[in-house]
């Protein structure tokens, strides 16, 4: 199973994602750009798609929720390394209060690309009381450096960020607290 990124105009996005009804796709709004988020077994039918595969899911992508999309950049030769320690993160994530569902995304070409740790929450709040757990901590600002006896310290490109995206429009949300 793969997940397909692209991005765009909110209108142009809408447009792609009207015109391909029938294939999963969730549109996602964020603060600087949209995103159009198309998870399939099949070839995207984005024109330039960032390609990933899925690596681990848990639940599934639904057009209402908060999307965290987790960007980590992972050196090639360690992402093995990476992704069996990663998916020991995922049973304590399953616990956590508003949390929906989950993807661990390997990029497609890997070139020093950085996988995505995808989370969907019921709203922010959630998303922010996860960040604030002792686990996130661990996992994101300050990993272990010694995991099974394999040096994990080396094995990061650079420092992972994350980028947040809700499924409305960010002036529908505006108008609804009004």
């Amino acid at each position: 199973m793969y997940v397909y990124l692209t991005s765009g105009t909110p209108e142009f996005m809408e447009s792609i994602q009207q015109k391909h009804s029938n294939e999963n796709m969730i549109l996602l709004y964020g603060a600087d750009k949209t995103v159009l988020l198309h998870e399939s077994e099949k070839k995207s039918v984005f024109a330039t798609p960032k390609s990933y595969e899925i690596v681990h899911q848990v639940g599934q992508l639904e057009q209402n929720g908060f999307y965290a999309l987790n960007y980590i950049p992972v050196k090639e030769e360690s992402h093995l390394v990476f992704e069996d320690n990663f998916l020991k993160v995922i049973e304590k994530l399953k616990q956590e209060p508003g949390f929906i569902s989950y993807r661990l995304l390997r990029p497609r070409p890997f070139q020093d690309e950085a996988y995505i740790s995808l989370t969907v929450w019921n709203g922010p709040h959630s998303f922010e009381a996860w960040k604030a757990s002792q686990t996130y901590k661990e996992t994101f600002e300050h990993p272990k450096k010694n995991i099974n006896g394999v040096d994990t310290g080396n094995i990061f490109v650079s420092h992972p960020y994350v980028k947040t995206y809700t499924t409305t429009k960010l002036e529908e949300e505006e108008e609804e607290q009004e």
